[in-house]
């Protein structure tokens, strides 16, 4: 059996060179990563920058059986960062919908037209002008490095933060820069001297698979015999969760404001909040008389057709209650400004970028097949 590695107990993880045995820590993780690992993610083969990048920022808080779809689609659309770097940014919302968390459709926008702009299409190979990149941190530029390149780099996602954070017994919530710090230089001491792409998804599998949150399967991890929370009998306990805070609840009206064209009212949403840059249905925080938020907003004035069903969806720090409202408006008196516009509900593919919920709102209002045979605007009044 391989000798253990020293211990790094409360005060964190042993600093390289005082009793350093990361080599077996690596061989048994790549042995087992050989037997049990990934090797078919569509961002594997081949492992070119652009992809791993794109990989990487759709991963973020999203699962890798979601993203392969979304993965797909984007590489057909924007085969090059040149494609992305030039393409409108609709187009990117518009196949980002879904993913949610749509700051990160920006930057990746963003980030092409600054790789196209700065560095002439080639990816920067110093780690510093990596994170100096729209929406690329230290452990997402470190996983492009590490997969695309072989450079010597380690990675802190959540699933390494919870193997490293039981593997030393790191105790403290990983989100607090000193417990952050302590896994930053555990991962890298624990760093192979080659393989470092397999390595690297190896680290993400073994979170994935066996370190997992709960009921991990510590009988039959690689990297078992020497973990100290195991020894410690610590496993439940780390990582340290975040400290709890009641999570705000809010809510408000969707306008889903039908004109005589039988048209649907969108606008793009601001760049920051939530749905950012994306097309949608006025909202209106509800503690707002809606009709007053017409009138100023858009110099309209409505009728009440329906009130659907509220629609509940959770944000990273809230909840959103949001009810949605069919509208008839009396005159199409909207200023056609650039961010506001009628859009055909004929068909409803040819719809922009909508978020995900606001996009089953409408599918339930006016494309599903029970809708689809009922006169959902009604005839103009001739009184």
């Amino acid at each position: 059996m391989a000798a253990p590695l020293p211990q790094a107990g409360e005060g964190g993880a042993t600093a390289p060179g005082e009793g350093d045995d990361s080599s077996r820590f690596s061989d048994r993780l790549l042995a087992w990563f050989d037997l049990h690992g990934r090797h078919d993610l569509p961002w594997q083969h081949p492992r070119e920058p652009y992809r791993v990048w794109l990989s990487e920022v759709m991963l973020q808080q999203t699962q890798v059986t979601t993203v392969i779809p979304y993965f797909e689609r984007f590489l057909a659309r924007f085969p090059t960062v040149q494609a992305l770097a030039t393409a409108p940014i609709d187009d990117v919302l518009q196949l980002w919908a879904g993913l949610g968390y749509y700051a990160r459709a920006r930057n990746l926008h963003r980030c092409a037209q600054v790789v196209v702009e700065l560095h002439q299409g080639q990816w920067p190979r110093d780690i510093d002008q990596m994170i100096a990149l729209p929406g690329i941190g230290r452990s997402t530029a470190a996983a492009i490095l590490a997969q695309a390149f072989g450079d010597r780099h380690a990675i802190l996602d959540g699933n390494v933060k919870r193997l490293m954070s039981r593997h030393a017994a790191v105790a403290g919530w990983p989100g607090l820069p000193a417990v952050q710090q302590k896994l930053w230089n555990y991962a890298e001491r624990l760093l192979p001297d080659a393989r470092l792409a397999d390595y690297t998804q190896a680290c993400m599998d073994l979170g994935n698979q066996i370190c997992v949150s709960r009921r991990p399967l510590c009988a039959v991890c690689p990297v078992s015999a020497d973990c100290s929370a195991r020894l410690q009998d610590r496993v439940a306990e780390l990582p340290a969760s975040k400290p709890k805070r009641e999570r705000p609840q809010r809510s408000a009206w969707l306008l889903l404001i039908e004109n005589d064209a039988r048209e649907l009212l969108l606008e793009r949403r601001p760049p920051s909040g939530i749905w950012g840059g994306l097309w949608c249905p006025p909202v209106v925080p509800a503690d707002q008389d809606w009709r007053d938020e017409l009138a100023t907003r858009y110099g309209l004035r409505a009728e009440l057709l329906e009130q659907l069903a509220p629609v509940e969806h959770g944000f990273t720090h809230y909840d959103l209650s949001l009810q949605p409202l069919r509208l008839r408006a009396s005159a199409a008196g909207v200023a056609q400004a650039s961010e506001t516009a009628w859009t055909t509900m004929a068909d409803p593919s040819t719809l922009p970028g909508l978020p995900a919920p606001v996009r089953k709102i409408l599918d339930a209002a006016y494309f599903a097949p029970k809708k689809a045979q009922q006169n959902l605007w009604p005839e103009p009044s001739t009184a």
